[in-house]
């Protein structure tokens, strides 16, 4: 196994640079260093961190010998590099100081953002709650759903008038739909429950039959659409434990973003 540099730990090398004349200034004892680079020691909690931040991504190497060596091999190169940096005065550079910064800003808010989460944990309440609340917004339906949105209400009539002449829906979603990302499946939307649609689009197409098109345009706030069901059938819910996860997630953004919103609004701000 070949380990490269940039792939042990993304982020790590501006977080080494930005505490990097930190390191150098602390006096470190001789049996926790793993290497002195002219004169100025690697301290073996350096090593230890870069060890545990790099077992710790998906799919990583376990603890070993071998992986510490390649690591403080890794860190005297970056020492060495470091040193030949400092040696040119690019730590001064205008561009540096502020990619500096902004690492270090980076570096914080994570801080930050990981303390919010560790002292506001998901209750189990809240992961049922939501989980209720997902399946009740789903419905007991889902439908496969196509569609050809156009910018004016004559131009969905004149495409509706096409296809009960027997043009092809598909067809016709190519070449004249504005959705370019179902435009070239032929308007094709896939399979999706109501609450995937903004309501007037929802609405229109739970009062569809299978196979049956909308008679008149359908107006959103993205344009008029013309929309047809392709099929229907009954609605699968996932057990709470396969969507625990994503439900977590999406909790915990939800309770940054209020976080986020409340520390804005006692901001003073000019």
């Amino acid at each position: 196994m070949t380990l490269k540099p940039a792939r042990l730990l993304p982020n790590l090398l501006l977080t080494l640079l930005v505490s990097a004349t930190v390191f150098s200034m602390v006096p470190v004892a001789a049996e926790n260093v793993v290497a002195v680079v002219n004169g100025t020691a690697i301290p073996a909690s350096r090593l230890n961190d870069m060890v545990k931040q790099v077992t710790s991504q998906p799919n990583a190497p376990k603890d070993s010998p071998e992986l510490r060596e390649k690591i403080k091999d890794e860190l005297i190169n970056r020492e060495i590099f470091l040193q030949a940096a400092n040696k040119l005065g690019l730590a001064k550079s205008v561009d540096v100081k502020t990619q500096l910064e902004m690492a270090r800003q980076s570096i914080l808010i994570r801080a930050l953002i990981t303390e919010f989460v560790k002292k506001n944990p998901i209750s189990e309440a809240e992961i049922k709650a939501e989980y209720d609340r997902i399946v009740a917004q789903a419905g007991d339906k889902e439908y496969h759903v196509r569609h050809i949105l156009v910018g004016t209400e004559e131009e969905a009539k004149s495409i509706i008038a096409k296809l009960k002449a027997g043009s092809n829906f598909g067809d016709l979603a190519k070449a004249e739909s504005k959705d370019t990302g179902s435009a070239n499946n032929g308007g094709d939307l896939d399979w999706a429950t109501p609450a995937a649609f903004v309501k007037p689009f929802s609405d229109a197409m739970v009062n569809l039959e299978k196979g049956q098109l909308t008679e008149t345009p359908v107006k959103t706030q993205f344009g008029y659409h013309v929309v047809q069901v392709d099929d229907i059938r009954p609605v699968t819910i996932p057990q709470i434990d396969a969507v625990r996860k994503q439900i977590i997630e999406g909790l915990e953004q939800r309770k940054l973003l209020a976080y986020q919103e409340e520390l804005r609004k006692n901001a003073t701000i000019k």
